[in-house]
């Protein structure tokens, strides 16, 4: 284990996840069909990469050690989420409009402050949080300067709102 002091390099990024799924099909579904993610490749039968705006995957989705499988009990370890971050708030109301559309439940809706949060399941029971981030300069702050995050429940109507600017 390292003991010399070390920070990431601010501009890393996560690059993409790789999750693995019951259904191949099911799976592309929600991802590519319901959230509008772009189908990539397909990586013979058992593997599809997916991506927005054309990068090479976001999200890669297996059944290599899962098909058929069943979702991991509760209070178990693993994912909790993944995070897609949209470009604006208005993007962020048109999939929320686009989930209700298609009539798929949300599991929750959150003011965190430095964002604002839709968490959803996706069919194998992985958490999805699709989110935008307020522009820095609004964050919370506290007395020191430091970032104040908390949770309190997201207007949807409001957000809705958006897509009538």
């Amino acid at each position: 284990m390292a003991t010399e002091k070390y920070t990431i390099p601010a501009q890393t990024r996560i690059g993409h996840v790789h999750l693995k799924v019951a259904d191949l099909d099911r799976a592309l579904a929600f991802y590519r069909d319901l959230l509008g993610f772009e189908l990539m490749m397909m990586y013979g039968p058992d593997a599809a990469f997916i991506s927005a705006g054309g990068y090479h995957h976001h999200i890669g989705l297996n059944t290599w050690y899962s098909k058929g499988g069943t979702p991991p009990p509760p209070r178990s370890t693993g994912l909790f989420h993944t995070a897609i971050l949209y470009p604006t708030r208005k993007d962020l109301a048109a999939i929320l409009k686009r989930i209700r559309d298609a009539g798929y439940r949300l599991d929750g809706a959150s003011d965190h402050g430095v964002s604002e949060a839709l968490y959803l399941s996706d069919p194998d029971g992985n958490g999805v949080e699709l989110y935008w981030d307020r522009p820095k300069e609004e964050w919370p702050l506290d007395e020191e300067g430091k970032v104040t995050m908390y949770t309190q429940p997201l207007d949807l109507q409001d957000l809705l709102g958006e897509l009538e600017k």
